[in-house]
């Protein structure tokens, strides 16, 4: 394994260039970064602190920093130091810059503000926490999609992800023998998606969940052909009811909700006047 040091550099809250970092770095096999996160950096005082940083552990520079004269102070002494500083942003924006004809405000963290956009983050969030697990049921019209599986689909952290897009996502167990709510099988306005996977991911996944628990007592929760029986019947539940089905089984979280989100453009595109 080949470690190296590895400097993320922010003057807002250091999700873009995490996430810009972890993209990459999945590309490469056998590699351990360090990483040294620095968030928040917006004065010079602060850009010292960075700098030391990386003069202690010399390593590659990422950075997404829209102030000139932290940027240019960044790279002159990067360059001394002769390790590669990136600033991750720079083609994005300088195309957009020459498609649009306009120059950039130079504001930092301008993603964050405290706008119509972020207020519908919050209120889609606290929407999915209320909705969790089949919680409420009797305001489920106002949800823009509710998402209808067998345990361990991993319905609740696709709604928490949905919920952090502007996305009020609801989500409701399907358990054998027992008849969804009624407020579910009348729904109009939301997208309504049924979660499944395989029956045999389904049983490695609930055992790990049983042994997280201390719970190793063998039941029909982790029995291969009770499984199997339990996802035949939810897919045909979904499919009576003309909901698209999406299978979770190889999807992370994020390819998962990326799934529900098209579906949700699609839908909305084909009753748009």
């Amino acid at each position: 394994m080949k470690l190296f040091h590895l400097h993320l550099i922010s003057d807002a809250t250091g999700e873009t260039i995490n996430a810009v970092a972890r993209a990459c770095l999945v590309q490469f096999e056998d590699v351990e970064p360090v990483e040294h996160t620095w968030s928040m950096v917006r004065s010079e005082r602060q850009l010292q602190k960075v700098m030391d940083g990386i003069a202690a552990n010399p390593g590659l520079v990422l950075f997404t920093l829209v102030d000139d004269r932290l940027r240019h102070m960044l790279e002159e002494r990067c360059r001394a130091l002769t390790v590669p500083c990136i600033s991750v942003l720079d083609p994005v924006l300088g195309a957009l810059g020459a498609f649009l004809r306009t120059a950039m405000r130079h504001i930092p963290g301008r993603q964050h503000v405290l706008d119509s956009e972020y207020f519908a983050r919050i209120e889609a969030m606290n929407y999915g926490m209320a909705h969790d697990d089949g919680q409420a049921t009797r305001d489920l019209e106002s949800a823009d999609v509710v998402l209808i599986g067998v345990s361990r689909t991993s319905k609740t952290p696709t709604c928490l992800y949905l919920a952090n897009r502007g996305i009020k996502a609801a989500n409701i167990p399907y358990v054998p023998g027992v008849p969804l709510p009624a407020e579910v099988e009348n729904l109009r306005a939301p997208l309504v998606v049924g979660l499944t996977a395989d029956p045999n991911a389904l049983v490695q996944v609930r055992r790990n969940r049983l042994r997280m628990i201390n719970d190793t007592e063998d039941t029909s929760y982790t029995d291969i052909e009770n499984v199997k029986a339990e996802v035949g019947e939810a897919r045909k539940l979904f499919t009576r009811h003309g909901w698209p089905i999406l299978d979770v089984t190889r999807r992370s979280i994020e390819e998962t909700a990326a799934a529900v989100m098209q579906m949700i453009a699609e839908r909305r595109e084909k009753v748009a006047p």
